[in-house]
């Protein structure tokens, strides 16, 4: 029983890998608005950060899985590089709002993880793949609510840096 369970995760991490696709969306489209409830039980929406701040929305397949741990961890561990800039950053997946809590809790998210069961926004950015989950995608929002940058080549391990190292070469200001 061990070995099946152990293959079938195993085909399931393959699967998650061979489906990821970058989204349709282009850099300048608005990005589409969304209201998604967080694990700290407060819903999030685009509208709210215009004018103000550039949203890092930072898609991910699903919690407790290898690379969506190591694209946490590196947030909570690096974040504080992220939080230099005017700038607010959030991960989503499609998973139900308690498994992303427990998620949350386990990892000691200190920044908001939305939950898109419905996968309405999901669709709207594109992300939705064949097997019905996030692919691993990177937007970067201006204050405008244009799509300043998509990225689909993350490393989970150095999210946070990257993250930084994108906002710096987007010449996004410096947090207040």
């Amino acid at each position: 029983m061990r070995k099946l369970t152990i293959l079938l995760a195993s085909v399931g991490y393959f699967l998650l890998s061979m489906t990821a696709q970058a989204t349709d969306l282009q850099v300048g489209d608005k990005a589409p608005d969304f209201r998604l409830q967080a694990t700290d039980g407060h819903y999030y929406q685009l509208k709210d950060y215009l004018g103000k701040q550039t949203l890092v929305l930072a898609w991910y397949p699903m919690a407790n899985t290898r690379g969506c741990t190591l694209e946490c961890r590196s947030l909570v561990r690096d974040g504080h590089l992220i939080r230099e800039y005017n700038a607010v950053y959030m991960m989503a997946s499609v998973d139900d709002l308690e498994d992303n809590q427990a998620f949350a809790k386990q990892e000691k998210a200190d920044f908001p993880m939305l939950s898109d069961p419905s996968k309405a926004t999901a669709k709207a950015y594109d992300v939705l793949n064949l097997v019905r989950v996030a692919s691993r995608v990177t937007f970067y929002i201006g204050k405008d609510g244009t799509i300043l940058k998509i990225d689909d080549d993350i490393n989970p391990e150095t999210a946070a840096q990257d993250i930084a190292a994108t906002l710096a070469a987007l010449q996004i200001d410096k947090a207040s």
